[in-house]
């Protein structure tokens, strides 16, 4: 009987930690965070000198990992990394997100002049 209590209690315990850590690998935000009309988990980047406040519609949204080039972003510009679980987003002088000189963190907004930048990465936490 005690063999089959420390069993049961061993596959208890074996089966708790198995949803602990699915559940940690599976982390989402809780509930919507769009944020001036960028959807969470991207990253944003509104048309030269507007205003997100002004004009909630970012002209580009990234939603997958890796380098992004970008393409006639000239001037000065709002960048927004609306990422969670702690991914970054860089910007990068080169294409294939090299010669990265500029790190957003998860939430972090930044106004830069894009003329120099020719490729975004959004990055893994």
């Amino acid at each position: 009987m005690r063999k089959m209590l420390s069993a049961a209690a061993a596959f208890a315990t074996a089966a708790t930690a198995v949803v602990a850590m699915s559940g940690a690998a599976q982390a989402a935000p809780a509930g919507n965070s769009t944020v001036y009309g960028c959807l969470s988990g991207n990253v944003c980047i509104w048309a030269e000198g507007v205003n997100p406040i002004d004009d909630p519609h970012p002209t580009v949204q990234y939603t997958s990992y890796g380098a992004h080039n970008l393409s006639n972003q000239f001037g000065n510009h709002w960048v927004l990394n609306n990422q969670y679980g702690g991914a970054t987003a860089s910007l990068c002088n080169n294409y294939g997100g090299t010669n990265c000189y500029k790190t957003l963190a998860q939430d972090e907004w930044a106004y830069e002049n894009l003329t120099p930048v020719n490729s975004i990465t959004l990055n893994r936490p």
